[in-house]
């Protein structure tokens, strides 16, 4: 394992959390100077009232004012949502941004943030190729305040600088990172998760492990990332069962969202991240849902990657509860055969059957993953892929 000689630590979302902690929204609200707020939603939460529940807070004297709910959110943040979006915005002059749900919807309003501080109109744009790396002269503050009050436990997107986008003319996902685009306050309310239905607890969980694991072999980050990740490995074990089989389960609920909030913490932007670039094309070829994608990949890229997680191999079995001395190798078969009893147990599959791929797309699901933007700086040997992609297509 290399030496470290350089890292940088640097997350700016301040985190509010607890049982109820929604409460507290008006207040965080009041220490910015916007006033006129817009919400990013999507149906479903909508219709499970969560959003009624947040507009019951500003019943008392205040000047705040949500002047539009944007509702229409789909399964991952589709450019061309991002845009319509944007434009609400822009015709409402909003100076707040409120987002409140799942990856998809807090990944949204980071692009109506950038959007409506650049001045532009196509998300597009901020992605050439499908990636945008803002650094130097180019990551500025967007200065448009951005609240999130995530309602699953799974991409952590509420303090990430990362954002995925759909490009539905590409059929691919574009990532979108700067450093100003998470949330500049996270609310992180269990009691907003509780209605989670369990397969959707259980592969955002998934998701969040597979930030976690990913971000621990990732060998060039800095122990304060190691720190996060291996605590939200060690969560997501203790915890993801627990809720999945009871969703009122506020603890347990708890200890996700933390564990989610913590992972992408650890999560590399840019690095090896091969669970990621399998999922990330699939998921856009297939339509999976990106959590889920990542539950049934993590186990297979373990067992024929075994170079990139061999190196902390010990550290992560043991967060996940694995306390036998044993060889990395022993070690390693230890821990996926862990991850699919945790695929098992809390019901989710082992491959993508349900999802109808037919064996001559093969061809085109190898060209989706190694074209997508998440394999930039690590390349799956072709002859794995094969292996990886027949058994998570396939179940070969």
């Amino acid at each position: 394992m290399p030496t470290q000689t350089y890292f940088r630590f640097d997350f700016r979302t301040s985190v509010s959390a607890g049982a109820g902690a929604r409460a507290f929204l008006p207040a965080h609200m009041k220490e910015f100077t916007a006033r006129r707020w817009m919400i990013i939603t999507d149906q479903g939460i909508v219709n499970a009232g969560i959003i009624d529940k947040l507009m019951e807070l500003f019943t008392g004297p205040h000047d705040l004012h949500i002047v539009t709910v944007f509702d229409e959110v789909l399964q991952d943040a589709r450019m061309s949502l991002v845009n319509k979006a944007a434009e609400a915005g822009r015709q409402m002059a909003v100076e707040g941004i409120l987002a409140v749900g799942g990856g998809s919807v807090l990944d949204t309003a980071k692009g109506v943030k950038i959007l409506l501080a650049a001045g532009l109109t196509d998300i597009a744009e901020t992605v050439p190729a499908n990636t945008g790396l803002y650094v130097g002269e180019l990551a500025k503050p967007l200065n448009i305040p951005h609240i999130a009050i995530p309602t699953t436990a799974g991409t952590g997107s509420e303090v990430s600088p990362i954002a995925v986008f759909l490009n539905e003319t590409d059929h691919v996902k574009a990532n979108l990172l700067h450093p100003y685009i998470n949330a500049d306050i996270a609310i992180l309310d269990p009691e907003l998760t509780v209605g989670l239905p369990p397969k959707i607890t259980a592969f955002t969980g998934f998701d969040a492990l597979t930030h976690a694991i990913e971000g621990v072999a990732w060998p060039y980050q800095g122990q304060m990332y190691d720190a996060l990740g291996l605590q939200s490995i060690r969560l997501v074990e203790q915890n993801l069962e627990k809720a999945v089989a009871n969703g009122a389960d506020v603890d347990a609920r708890m200890n996700l969202l933390t564990a989610s909030c913590m992972a992408i913490m650890s999560f590399p932007g840019l690095g090896a991240i091969p669970v990621h670039n399998c999922a990330h094309a699939l998921g856009a070829m297939y339509n999976i849902p990106h959590g889920l994608a990542n539950a049934v990949f993590l186990p297979i890229v373990m067992e024929a990657l075994p170079e990139v997680y061999l190196p902390k191999i010990a550290q992560i079995a043991d967060a996940l509860g694995i306390k036998e001395k044993a060889a990395p190798e022993e070690l390693l078969q230890m821990t996926v055969a862990k991850i699919r009893a945790m695929q098992n147990e809390t019901g989710l599959p082992a491959n993508f059957l349900e999802f109808g791929p037919k064996p001559e797309e093969m061809q085109q699901t190898i060209m989706n993953v190694i074209t997508d933007p998440s394999g930039l700086v690590f390349k799956i040997p072709l002859e794995r892929l094969i292996k990886i992609l027949g058994k998570a297509l396939f179940g070969m």
